[in-house]
Formats: C-alpha cells, sequence, structure tokens
C-alpha cells in the first residue's frame, strides 16, 4: 500500500507539474532510504520488529524502483551505474538481513534485485549477466556463515533464468551461458560440501548445466554435441568424488548432458545402446543403482531409435535388397541391443534389482534379446549371401538359433525358475515362427534346414531336460 501510494504521488506530481524528473528521482531515494532508516530504528525494540521489517523492505523496494526510474526511464545515470546502485542496494539489504537473522528478508533483497535488473538493462544483456552473478557470488558469505540454505536458491534463480531467456532470445554468447552454468555448479558443490543433501543446493546443482545444454541446442551440430558432451565429462566425472546425493545428482545431469550429446551427433540408436552396455558394467562394478538407472534409460532410448531407424521390423520380414553399409549399421545396432539386453539384466540381478523369482520384469530384457539376436543373425546372412538367398538362410538359422537358446536356457532352468520359464517361452516362440512365418516365407533347403534343425534340437532339449528332472 505504502509503494502504491508513493506511485500516486509521483504520478499526481507529474500532472500538475509539482516536480521535475531530478527532483522526482532524489525524493525516491530520499523516501527509500528513510523507510529503511525508520525500520532500523524500530528494530531496536523487539515489540516493533515486524513493522520494521515490513519498512525495511518497503525501502528497499523503493530504492530498486528509484534506480530504475534514473537508470531507464530519465537516463540520468548510465546502465553500469544504475548496476551498481542495485549492487549496493543488496549489499545493504543482505547486511541488514544478516544483523537482523531474517532469511527472509535477505531473499526478498535478491529476489528484487534479480527482477529489477533486467529493466535496468533494458533487456538480458551480458552487463545483466554479470550483475546477477555478482550478486549470486556475494551471497555466498552470508550462506556460509548463517547457513541460510534457502538463500542459495534465491539467488541462483535470477542468473539461470535470465541465462536460459538470454539464449532463447539470442542477446548472448555461448561463453555467458557456460560461465552461469559453471558458477551455479561450483557454488552448489561448495555449499554442499559444507551441508551435504540439502534439497535447496541438490535442486541448484541439478538445474545448474541448463544454460549449457540450452545454448548448445541453437550451435551447429559437431559444436552442440562436443559443448554437451564437455559437460557430461565434467559432471560424471565429480560422481565419484563427491560426497552424498550431491555426487548421486551430477552424475545423473551428467547422463542427461551424454544422451543430449549422443542424440545431436548420432543419427542411430547403436551409440545408445553401447552407452547403456557401458553403463550396465560401471553400475555392476561401482554398485551404484542411480548408473544402473542411467542404463535403462539409454537401452530404453536407443532400442527405440534402433527399432525406428536401424533394426526395423522391415528389415526382418520383407526380403529385399539392402545397401551393405544400411545392414552394417544394423548389424552393429542389434548386437549391441542384444548387449544391452544382457549387460542390463545380469547388472540388475547382480545388484539385487531384479530378483530370479520375478517373472514379468524379465520379459522386456527378454523381448529385446530375441530382437536383438534375430537382426544380428539375419544381417550377418545377408552380408554373406546377399539377395534373397541370405534372407532365406538367415530365417532359417534365427530359427535354430532360438531353439539352441531355448535348450541352454532349459538346462540352466532346472534351479532358476525364471531362466526355465524363459525357455519355454523360448520354445513356444520358435515354434510359433515356424509354424506362422517359416512355413510360409521360406521355400526350398531353407524351409527343410529350419523345421529339420529347429525340431532336432527340440527333440535333444525335451529328452535331455525330462531326464534332468527326473533325476532331481
Amino acid at each position: 500500500m505504502t509503494l502504491l501510494g508513493v506511485v500516486l504521488l509521483l504520478v499526481l506530481a507529474v500532472q500538475r507539474g509539482w516536480l521535475g524528473p531530478l527532483p522526482r528521482v532524489l525524493v525516491g531515494a530520499v523516501f527509500g532510504a528513510a523507510l529503511v532508516g525508520a525500520g532500523a530504528w524500530l528494530h531496536r525494540k523487539p515489540a516493533a520488529r515486524t513493522g520494521a521489517f515490513a519498512l525495511a523492505a518497503t525501502g528497499i523496494a523503493t530504492l530498486y524502483l528509484d534506480a530504475i526510474a534514473a537508470t531507464s526511464l530519465y537516463e540520468f545515470l548510465p546502465i553500469l551505474a544504475g548496476l551498481a546502485v542495485g549492487l549496493v542496494t543488496a549489499v545493504g539489504g543482505l547486511l541488514l538481513a544478516v544483523m537482523w537473522n531474517s532469511p527472509l528478508l535477505a531473499s526478498s533483497v535478491v529476489v528484487a534485485c534479480g527482477v529489477c535488473a533486467p529493466v535496468i538493462t533494458q533487456g538480458f544483456t551480458p552487463e545483466l549477466m554479470t550483475f546477477l552473478l555478482i550478486i549470486q557470488i556475494a551471497t555466498v558469505p552470508v550462506q556460509l556463515r548463517r547457513s541460510w540454505w534457502s538463500l542459495s536458491l534465491t539467488s541462483a534463480i535470477p542468473p539461470l533464468t535470465a541465462s536460459l531467456i538470454g539464449t532463447v532470445l539470442h542477446t548472448q554468447s555461448t561463453a555467458v551461458a557456460i560461465v552461469t552454468g559453471a558458477v551455479s555448479v561450483a557454488l552448489s558443490l561448495i555449499m554442499l560440501h559444507r551441508k551435504e543433501n540439502e534439497p535447496t543446493l541438490l535442486a541448484v546443482l541439478a538445474v545448474a548445466p541448463l544454460p549449457v545444454l540450452a545454448a548448445a541446442v541453437v550451435l551447429p551440430k559437431t559444436q552442440a554435441a562436443l559443448l554437451a558432451g564437455a559437460v557430461a565429462v565434467v559432471l560424471v566425472a565429480t560422481w565419484p568424488f563427491v560426497r552424498g546425493q550431491a555426487g548421486t545428482v551430477a552424475g545423473v545431469a551428467g547422463l542427461v548432458a551424454a544422451l543430449q550429446a549422443t542424440v545431436t551427433e548420432f543419427d542411430g540408436g547403436a551409440v545408445l545402446l553401447g552407452e547403456a552396455v557401458a553403463l550396465a558394467f560401471a553400475a555392476r562394478y561401482t554398485k551404484n543403482r542411480f548408473a544402473l538407472g542411467g542404463s535403462l534409460a539409454f537401452a530404453v532410448i536407443g532400442g527405440l531409435v534402433a527399432i525406428v531407424v536401424d533394426v526395423t521390423p522391415a528389415l526382418l520380414v520383407v526380403p529385399r535388397l539392402h545397401l551393405t553399409a544400411d545392414l552394417r549399421a544394423a548389424l552393429a545396432a542389434a548386437a549391441l541391443m542384444l548387449g544391452a539386453a544382457i549387460a542390463l539384466t545380469w547388472a540388475a540381478v547382480r545388484l539385487e534389482v531384479l530378483k530370479p523369482s520375478k517373472l514379468l520384469p524379465w520379459l522386456p530384457g527378454g523381448l529385446a534379446a530375441l530382437y536383438g539376436a534375430a537382426g544380428l543373425v539375419l544381417c550377418a546372412a545377408l552380408l554373406a549371401v546377399p539377395g534373397r538367398s541370405g534372407f532365406l538362410l538367415g530365417h532359417a538359422l534365427i530359427t535354430v538359433s532360438w531353439t539352441v537358446a531355448a535348450l541352454i536356457m532349459l538346462l540352466r532352468g532346472i534351479a532358476v525358475v525364471a531362466l526355465r520359464v524363459v525357455g519355454l517361452v523360448l520354445v513356444a516362440a520358435a515354434v510359433a515362427k515356424l509354424v506362422l512365418f517359416d512355413l510360409a516365407a521360406l521355400d526350398g533347403l531353407a524351409r527343410v534346414g529350419a523345421f529339420l534343425g529347429a525340431g532336432l534340437v527340440l527333440l535333444l532339449a525335451g529328452s535331455r531336460y525330462a531326464r534332468m528332472v527326473a533325476s532331481r
């Protein structure tokens, strides 16, 4: 209400010609300082401290608005001078908040400064980013002294938001976004070393890379991939060396950056699947379930991309000529899909995330492995024997390989329920493929070979399995 009254008074003074531009600015500065002084005077008495906070906050807001008027409205001060006035006001407000032990006042001062600064600079310029970063750094001693961790959030939001908007509007360079993200990451890690697992600091660490990743989106392809990849390397490298949940947050943010870099640079899903395999091994030997989750995310996205781009369903069912380069890419993607399914399942079992007695979670991994194995065999056959002959040979080998895999699963599944069920399902899949696909699509020796090979393996599997069950 007081601020609104000041604005109405100034409007009335302008309309009636009582005050010129310079007197208005001077009156605003005097009035803001007077309000802050009155708040300091009232704060001496405990009963009047609520009013003291209100007066001080109103006075600081008045000084911010007065700096805007002197800079943007009347141009009495250059932009840098206006920012200097805002900085002095912010530092004074922070000192007052420390003296009064008021985290709310400190946060309010920083937020108000962040809101007013873009008006002073008349846009999201490099000068604005420099000013906001100075304010963010200036709050560090206060946070370390008073442990006002909420202040880290309110001081980080303005520069990060301004950097994102500046990137979208193309009003700042990539270097500004990199500096903004680096400062936020560094400050949050420093303070997390002092206070582990603080939610506000973890939130700042999680969103700090966003300006850099957003800047990478507007760059050319190779530069964008290199920038996102550099962010991924830095954040993942800090994972083992940072205590508590901060390392996990940094590592997950690094995985997101790695995903962006991979999708930007590579068109197919092979590289994503390769990264999924590497993450699965890393999760197994570091016993890190978050790395396992990253492996799952990379495997799912890479597998979907591979099915759409590399190892398409049409490749598996339509006998047509294929380019050698396409087949090699499909072969690599299929092999990595099979490897990712096996590595991810193995790591999940070793980390006790996936129980052998739980059947349903095994289904997605089994289907992915089945699809990858089919693509691997067919692509290898087409590369060895191009044309329809290679297609027929490949499907005959797929059917036989499924039955062989079923035999192995059944033999290993005497004591493990999940393997036994997977083996029986694989037997059913092989029989269904024989009847529904091979009988119609294959001809000649390919059809004979598929049926004879699968039949003999199934006979062997049945007799051997019956003997082992009886002996148990």
